[in-house]
């Protein structure tokens, strides 16, 4: 039998370390419990409200009302905790009534950028909502109110028409004020019920969770209208660590094509949201998203003045000329959308579009959100961006501006993903990493088509997938099957084709077959055919004879 012998200060390590591993596992569980039951509450939520209106219309109504709980215990917490701090420690903001909370509502709004009445707190509301008969008119006062708390102050744009989506006299709701009162009252009662606690004690980020549940639960049965909108946590999560790879602190964020903010967002994850100096930066077309996009942002603890998300076409009329250059920018563009192109004279001396000297065709934008993202990037930046892989191929205006990127070496890597990892969509995207300022004058080919697991219809990135292709980015060296590191001279002469394909070889998984072996075989068997033939011949003229 072996004899293992320690000593003292050995025994202490291992148990010291026991321990620490036996709080990390404590701490994941209750991560993982809390989650699972804020996922089980919205859920029924969603079920509660099955039918009244469609899902993905209705998330719209969800995260709205979740957003009012937020700031509602977000200024009520602020408040209480000035208070106790000095010793008030029976004060209650709920509690106190409106004429006197007035007298801070202009420091509060220069603090948080809003203003909320104790009368108008969510928790006030969940209080009365059954007994109120007008609670869609209440409910849509409290709203008003609140945005009209930031108007005139530096916050007025990140608060205007937040709630403009959460239309409280909506016949969605019902057809009648009775019906819609109905459903009002079960949503504030759900998201009552959520088990979100004070957001800076919770294990997990849990409104901002909430938000990304329901993203993902409404965007996996919304079909093209919802992969518009939300890009999967584990893409947001790889293009986010390329952009960042070596970086602790940066000034900016940026994305072109924000959505609903969860590539922003991520990055604050990663990076830490202190460790982006600067702010966080956006621009988005659809109204609806944008709004989604400012009150995804509050949810995450983003306060109003780190960030800056515009409603336009980023294209025709970008709104951050001011801010840029930005050292980080990720995006995930629609693909192939159309746009003005050269139907419009000007834009060929548009700065960003005019160093190609030539713009992306009318019908596929795609070339253009990557043009405009390069001429934004700051010299020491990094870009990453989802493409449609058709525009590493195709020839005409868009071979043109593959040639300007290769030729001035702007092109730091391009990744194969796999098919099916988008809701909506089975195509197998790309990712196109920019820099300004590369070591090399190559270009990094990975293959990554097969870095994923089936989950369902759809495929998806583990941790384990992502670490791999960040390894092999940061690397930038040649793997079989896997990655290649070209020479730009070398793409040229492929007539500045960026496949993937073209690059990596596939690895052969078919069955080698050993000819002369198999030739051997074959002989074998004619010459056993032959015998049993001359047997069979023997049999039948005995019978016959």
């Amino acid at each position: 039998m072996a004899v293992v012998r320690l000593d003292h200060d050995k025994i202490i390590i291992i148990f010291a370390n026991y321990d620490i591993y036996t709080q990390i596992n404590m701490a994941e569980n209750k991560k993982e419990m809390e989650r699972a039951e804020l996922h089980r509450t919205i859920w029924a939520i969603a079920d509660d409200m099955r039918g009244a209106v469609d899902g993905w219309d209705f998330k719209a109504y969800i995260l709205g009302m979740l957003f009012y709980r937020y700031i509602s215990e977000n200024i009520t917490n602020y408040i209480n905790k000035g208070e106790w701090d000095t010793g008030n420690t029976d004060f209650d903001y709920a509690t106190l009534d409106d004429a006197t909370a007035e007298s801070i509502r202009e420091e509060m709004v220069g603090v948080k950028g809003f203003f909320i009445l104790p009368s108008q707190l969510f928790c006030n509301m969940c209080k009365v909502c059954d007994k109120d008969a007008n609670l869609n008119e209440t409910l849509e006062k409290i709203f008003n109110s609140i945005e009209a708390s930031a108007k005139g102050t530096d916050s007025e744009d990140d608060f205007n028409g937040l709630f403009a989506d959460v239309d409280v006299n909506s016949n969605k709701l019902g057809a009648t004020v009775i019906k819609r009162n109905e459903k009002l009252v079960k949503l504030l009662r759900g998201i009552q019920q959520m088990n979100l606690g004070d957001y800076q004690d919770n294990t997990i980020d849990a409104f901002g969770d909430a938000y990304e549940y329901l993203m993902g639960m409404y965007a996996s049965n919304a079909g093209k209208s919802g992969g518009e909108y939300y890009t999967p946590q584990e893409v947001s999560e790889l293009l986010t660590r390329l952009a960042t790879l070596g970086k602790t602190e940066v000034n900016k964020v940026y994305d072109p094509a924000c959505g609903s903010g969860s590539l922003l967002l991520k990055a604050a994850k990663i990076l830490g949201k202190d460790n982006v100096r600067q702010g966080f930066y956006g621009q988005e077309i659809n109204l609806t998203t944008y709004n989604l996009c400012r009150i995804n942002m509050f949810l995450h603890d983003i306060d109003y003045d780190k960030f800056n998300i515009a409603c336009e076409d980023t294209l025709l009329s970008p709104q951050h000329w001011d801010e840029e250059p930005f050292e980080v920018i990720v995006s995930n563009p629609p693909y192939s959308i159309k746009w003005k192109g050269d139907d419009d004279i000007t834009l060929i001396n548009d700065p960003r579009y005019a160093p190609a000297g030539v713009l992306a065709p009318k019908s596929k934008a795609d070339l253009a959100f990557i043009m405009h993202s390069l001429a934004w990037l700051a010299t020491n930046g990094t870009a990453s961006i989802v493409c449609y892989p058709g525009i590493m191929y195709r020839g005409g205006a868009e071979k043109k501006i593959r040639q300007y990127l290769i030729d001035n070496n702007y092109v730091d890597c391009i990744i194969q993903l796999p098919e099916n990892l988008f809701f909506g969509t089975p195509i197998a995207t790309c990712i196109m990493v920019l820099k300004k300022s590369k070591k090399d004058n190559s270009t990094l080919f990975i293959d990554a088509s097969k870095e994923c697991v089936k989950i369902t219809n759809n495929n998806k990135l583990t941790p384990e997938n992502i670490q791999h292709i960040v390894d092999c980015f940061a690397d930038r060296k040649d793997v079989d099957y896997v990655c290649k590191l070209v020479a730009n001279d070398v793409v040229a002469k492929n007539d500045y084709n960026l496949s993937v394909s073209t690059y990596v070889e596939q690895k052969d998984t078919r069955e080698k077959v050993d000819i002369v072996k198999l030739n051997e075989e074959i002989a074998l068997i004619v010459a056993r055919e032959n015998v049993l033939r001359a047997e069979i011949d023997k049999i039948i003229a005995e019978i016959e004879g």
